[in-house]
């Protein structure tokens, strides 16, 4: 602990006696000061004791004193020591009498105790509590190394956390989901926290968020009877290299960090990091690795792709799996977000200033960071990048994850000298593949993530968690956004900044997977024209095929081959267009078809011709008919929107 007014007392070498303020002497004392001023206010940093001599006071004018005293408090001053025998024997009646009233701790200092003794007291003092807060820290460090590389890796390394900063610990991945945390009962505490979670994953990395600050029983290592009325202080760590958050760390306390704890607290962030974040060696091995199996599957080498996977990927290659592609449609807001993203991931990051600000009762202090992610290296031949998730990860909290808990109604306030603005908007690539790394990681699922150019390709078991956390993804997000069927073209941009599409396979093996790419990129088209988020392969033949005729590029084909016929009707020579949309509806029945139009059969059987004539194709062709028809629906659709 730092010095007192209490442990100075004590000192055997001062003599220090108490004049005033004796229910006060338990006040740290962060640095002895001396001044003769009237008014030292403005040198006062807070928490110093004020040695004078009263050389320059009126300290025999209660007024004065009184106004004098006032001033000191005001600015933080703990305590004042008067020098006894240099201009008076005894402490002026008034100062005295000021001091009390104020509860300014008020002690005496014998002649033959220098000023300079009572300084060296408090500096060495201050010196020593900083020597056992680094030894504490430094021993914290080893025992959070031994607990990081064991066998229960980061859980053992939150329960080693909470015991040295007195509190609770959590972790969080990559999507915001609790995944360990210590004791068992801070898996509902941290659960609480999923919205300042989201709101600091938002934010470029490094960053940090304080929570709360009241203290609190249920801040300690024991469980609160009310888990709901606990008021502790919760700072909240971004954990990753780069831009991207791969994770958070989460710590409860009773009362702000001290020095000790701050070291754990910083020691537990960087071993956290090295566990959330692979080596650039290894992840582009990793890379290289991905790309060559997915090539070699694609290539119809499922035997060569398996002896390749190994035992990285070659549990995902036994079993059925789907085939998922998603883009980014370009020009719209989540396009400029990913390429604002990637330009940015060229600059390195800054380090990490502590969250030491806290707001005043229950409040959010905020510091943020302008840090870049690490860069991500290439597939050999492919220009394709990998990412990889297996079940090597700490095992799910149950019933806890993003959208499950109320939020803690907590206000923002800027940190310590933190600017905080409008969160950037996420890259929706980055998060869908965050999101279904994450649900496999808990279930122990492997998966294969190939980040390609302006798409992401992955291949995850059917019926698994990673498929299932995409398709409540892509529900959340069309819940949130209220989609409804927006056709539009490839690169026509969606009103909104998550205008991510998903085509997803049906179930498939290795030997297929060449199959499942083409079903993939069907149901991308499928939703890309449709305005939905996801569509899987078997979705694709439901509804009419007439909303896929909405594209430019079919638009302006149905154009060009009607042009002629609509130039030769604004003569007001026939209506052939009218004619051969009724003959092409009824099959080629000539009576009925000129019963529609009001017309002998004759007359329609001279325009079928003056069709043929003019477009010079013959609509015995069916494949012909079959153009014409779509392109007079196309055009119809055209006209009718």
């Amino acid at each position: 602990m730092p010095p007192t007014l209490a442990s100075l007392v004590r000192h055997p070498g001062l003599k220090l006696s108490v004049l005033a303020g004796e229910d006060r002497l338990e006040t740290p004392v962060r640095w002895a000061h001396v001044s003769e001023l009237a008014d030292p206010v403005p040198y006062m940093d807070g928490g110093e004791l004020l040695l004078i001599t009263a050389m320059q006071l009126k300290a025999e004018d209660p007024d004065e004193m009184s106004r004098y005293v006032r001033r000191l408090v005001g600015a933080g001053v703990v305590g004042l020591g008067f020098a006894l025998g240099v201009k008076y024997d005894e402490v002026p009646p008034a100062l005295a009498e000021a001091a009390k009233e104020e509860g300014l701790p008020l002690l005496g200092v014998p002649r033959r105790t220098p000023f300079i003794a009572i300084s060296k007291a408090v500096s060495a003092a201050i010196a020593a509590d900083q020597y056992r807060a680094v030894t504490a820290g430094f021993e914290a460090q080893r025992e959070l190394t031994r607990a990081a590389i064991g066998a229960e890796g980061p859980a053992a390394l939150l329960a080693r956390l909470a015991s040295h900063v007195d509190g609770w610990a959590a972790l969080y991945d990559a999507s915001g989901s609790v995944v360990a945390a210590a004791p068992d009962w801070a898996a509902r505490r941290a659960a609480r926290l999923v919205t300042d979670v989201e709101r600091l994953r938002s934010r470029p990395g490094p960053a940090s968020i304080v929570v709360g600050g009241g203290g609190g029983a249920g801040a300690t290592g024991a469980e609160p009877a009310d888990d709901t009325a606990v008021a502790d202080r919760v700072e909240l760590q971004s954990l990753g290299t780069g831009r991207r958050t791969r994770g958070v760390l989460a710590v409860g306390t009773g009362a702000p960090l001290g020095t000790a704890e701050r070291y754990a607290v910083h020691s537990a962030v960087a071993l956290l990091t090295l566990t959330t974040e692979r080596s650039r060696a290894l992840r582009e091995a990793e890379q290289r690795l991905g790309a060559a199996v997915l090539r070699m599957l694609l290539a119809g080498e499922p035997d060569h792709a398996r002896a390749v996977a190994g035992r990285l990927y070659g549990g995902l290659l036994d079993a059925p799996f789907r085939m998922l592609v998603a883009e980014v449609p370009s020009g719209g807001a989540a396009h400029q977000a990913r390429m604002a993203s990637s330009a940015a991931d060229e600059a390195p990051a800054p380090a990490q200033a502590p969250a030491d600000a806290t707001t005043a009762g229950t409040g959010t202090s905020v510091s943020t960071g302008t840090g870049v992610g690490t860069g991500t290296g290439t597939g050999a031949g492919t220009g394709m990048g990998i990412g990889r998730s297996t079940g090597s990860g700490t095992g799910a909290v149950p019933g806890t994850g993003p959208g499950t808990v109320p939020g803690t109604g907590a206000t923002m306030a800027a940190g310590a000298g933190a600017a905080v603005g409008e969160p950037e908007p996420a890259d929706p690539l980055a998060t869908l593949a965050d999101t279904m790394e994450a649900a496999a990681a808990r279930t122990g699922e492997s998966v294969l993530v190939v980040p390609d150019g302006e798409r992401l390709i992955v291949l995850a078991p059917d019926g698994g968690s990673a498929v299932e956390a995409c398709a409540e993804h892509a529900r959340a997000v069309e819940s949130r956004r209220g989609t409804k069927a927006r056709p539009r073209g490839r690169g026509a941009a969606a009103p909104h900044g998550d205008e991510l599409v998903i085509g997803l396979s049906a179930p498939a093996g290795p030997i297929a997977a060449a199959a499942a790419y083409r079903q993939a990129e069907q149901a991308l088209s499928v939703a890309r024209r449709r305005g939905r988020m996801l569509v899987e392969h078997e979705q694709v033949a439901a509804g009419s095929v007439l909303p896929l005729l909405a594209d430019d590029a079919v638009r302006a084909f149905a154009d060009g081959m009607l042009r002629a016929l609509y130039e030769h009707d604004a003569t007001g020579r026939g209506d052939l267009v009218a004619s051969l949309r009724a003959w092409l509806s009824r099959h080629g029945q000539w009576d009925a078809a000129a019963a529609d139009l009001g017309v002998h059969r004759h007359t329609l059987r001279y325009r079928m011709r003056r069709v043929e004539e003019i477009l010079g194709r013959s609509l015995d062709d069916p494949d012909v008919r079959m153009e014409l028809w779509l392109a007079l629906k196309a055009t119809a659709s055209c006209t009718s929107t």
